[in-house]
């Protein structure tokens, strides 16, 4: 259905103040030649959509059923430096079954998101519910021999400096960079004009997964330019890392 692309900017939360938007022109200069690329994961008959960006621009897309030729693309066409993922980069465990850290964080913050199950219980859903996530395992697999994992919270004015990948979540994205007011059923509207506003253009994006794909690959440049981000849960059961945004008072520990 056809959505406005340009919507007014809805008021922020009460008791909210925003600061100042990240200075784009200051993170294409730390990150000038940097490719990086962000990838909505979608189940086995969706695919892969994947965005490129280059000197914070859009340069390439790809839509894919194939880890191997999404892992290829990135490495081999795009040479990209870091890689924002929409999939889960670990799973649940029997010891500690339900939803992950980071998504117990997301959860209490007032940002919904997918609780991840173990990989267990993703086998053998009699529906294939949780295929998606099993396409994003397949996908961090095919990345690990040239984009390992993002180690560690990534730290303000420190521009990674070796090929990594993470997860990320454009809900949480669109949250955080609209200052906690983001609304799924506006999201294509609300996203789009978030790229526009990054100096993204979006024509090119004809659909949602694409739009999220591109807004992954927003995430990747800050992380790759050093910008401020907001990481929830810790490495060993997995970071969602999103860029920090104009929330007031949202600070990490």
């Amino acid at each position: 259905m056809p959505t406005p692309r340009n919507p007014t900017p809805a008021p922020p939360p009460q008791g909210v103040s925003f600061a100042p938007q990240p200075d784009v022109g200051r993170m294409r200069a730390a990150a000038k030649d940097l490719a990086v690329v962000g990838i909505d994961v979608g189940g086995r008959r969706k695919g892969f959509h994947a965005v490129a960006l280059r000197e914070g621009r859009f340069a390439a897309l790809l839509a894919s059923r194939e880890a191997g030729e999404v892992s290829h693309w990135c490495r081999e066409q795009i040479g990209a430096g870091v890689i924002a993922i929409d999939a889960p980069c670990r799973w649940s465990t029997p010891e500690q079954p339900g939803p992950r850290p980071c998504e117990r964080e997301l959860l209490a913050a007032g940002i919904r998101c997918f609780p991840s199950p173990t990989r267990q219980a993703a086998l053998i859903h009699p529906t294939d519910y949780y295929g998606w996530m099993l396409q994003g395992e397949a996908l961090y697999r095919a990345l690990e021999a040239s984009h390992r994992l993002l180690p560690a919270r990534p730290q303000p004015g420190e521009p990674l400096e070796e090929p990594l990948c993470f997860e990320t979540f454009p809900h949480a994205i669109s949250w955080h960079l609209r200052g906690g007011n983001a609304s799924a059923a506006q999201k294509r509207a609300q996203r789009s004009a978030l790229l526009e506003q990054a100096g993204i253009d979006p024509a090119a994006l004809a659909s949602i997964d694409l739009i999220d794909a591109a807004l992954c690959a927003l995430a990747a440049w800050h992380v790759a330019a050093g910008e401020p981000c907001r990481s929830y849960g810790e490495p060993e059961s997995g970071l969602i890392v999103v860029p920090r945004g104009p929330m007031a008072g949202d600070v990490q520990a």
